[in-house]
């Protein structure tokens, strides 16, 4: 009896043992400018010089299946995100008229790892600029998501007269993280932090920081694509731009230049977003000033001149893929407000 019993654990043992390798072996890997890894709409890119280098930039052009409205949007991913997560937006957005131009930014996704690369939001915005201007893009409503909302908000500086609107969905940079005692990181050791990526740990971050501790199963193909370019043959590459990547983030604040927008801007906010970059390594003190979305929101529409807020109460950090259907017809709807 004995023998038998412990033939039969060593055969759940080795049961198990084989599952976790059929996991381990079916878990996607995606190449260093996220080869293998499909996109809901032709995948094309815009080749270009900056830096003393050739660079090749990702985006999607989506024209409307039917008849055209006239008007550009531009959708720009964050840093834990790529053109790919806007997938039903852009499906909204086109069906009701609009051209969807969708980028993923150098050092992102589909787009060249640089060996070394100055990243400021300043050269993302040119490198955006120089996309539009080869699509014959003249002006544009730019919508940003997270860092993109960074990004968009340096563009709507930068660029004026080509900016129709601006629209932030809960935008990182509505405070400066360094100024109220988050530490600061250096390159090395975000790359080191980058270099230990799972998608178990971005899975975690995402559940806690992102959905209110919330998950839903359609969120697991957006963490099997950012694990799986990590776990790819750009892995170090891909490590070495993420930490290049959030030092830009961290130093390169947006939030003082908020009154300076001279460009229609609406906000659009889940309150229950807590996002804040270097909160993980902050102390307790210090992470319960940080990342207060319900507070945020409100504060930095009272810094943009005009600026409209939309609040999704009890939503995270992307309520345009934890309720698509609410979160799209509210931008149609702002969209078509005069």
């Amino acid at each position: 009896m004995r023998f038998v019993l412990k033939s039969a654990l060593a055969a759940l043992l080795a049961a198990l043992a084989s599952g976790a390798n059929l996991a381990a072996h079916a878990a996607p890997v995606y190449g260093e400018q996220l080869e293998g890894f499909h996109y809901p709409h032709p995948l094309q890119h815009f080749d270009f010089q900056s830096q003393q280098q050739s660079l090749s930039m990702g985006y999607m052009d989506v024209r409307p299946p039917q008849q055209a409205n006239g008007k550009t949007l531009v959708l720009l991913h964050g840093k834990n995100f790529c053109g790919a997560t806007w997938q039903a937006t852009i499906r909204a957005l086109s069906q009701q008229g609009y051209r969807v131009v969708v980028p993923d930014q150098i050092g992102f996704c589909s787009s060249t790892k640089p060996a070394s690369y100055q990243y400021s939001f300043q050269q993302l915005a040119q490198n955006t600029h120089q996309l539009l201007a080869r699509l014959g893009v003249e002006q544009a409503v730019i919508i940003g998501h997270s860092t993109g909302g960074m990004l968009a908000t340096r563009y709507a500086l930068m660029y004026p007269q080509q900016t129709q609107k601006l629209v932030l969905v809960n935008p990182i940079g509505l405070e400066d993280w360094k100024a109220k005692g988050a530490p600061w990181r250096s390159v090395d050791q975000w790359y080191q932090r980058e270099l230990k990526l799972s998608a178990a740990g971005i899975k975690k971050y995402e559940q806690q920081t992102y959905y209110a501790g919330r998950w839903k199963p359609e969120y697991d193909q957006w963490v099997d694509m950012l694990a799986g370019l990590n776990r790819g043959p750009g892995h170090q590459k891909v490590a070495w731009n993420s930490a290049l990547i959030y030092d830009m983030i961290f130093t390169q604040p947006v939030f003082y230049e908020f009154g300076d927008l001279r460009v229609p801007t609406t906000l659009m906010i889940g309150t229950a977003d807590t996002t804040a970059i270097g909160s993980d390594i902050a102390s307790a003190a210090v992470k319960a000033r940080l990342g207060d979305y319900a507070v945020l929101g409100k504060e930095a529409a009272k810094r943009i001149p005009g600026a409209r807020l939309i609040e999704f109460p009890g939503m995270g950090h992307a309520p345009q893929m934890e309720a698509p259907v609410k979160f799209n017809q509210t931008l149609l709807d702002d969209l078509a407000r005069p």
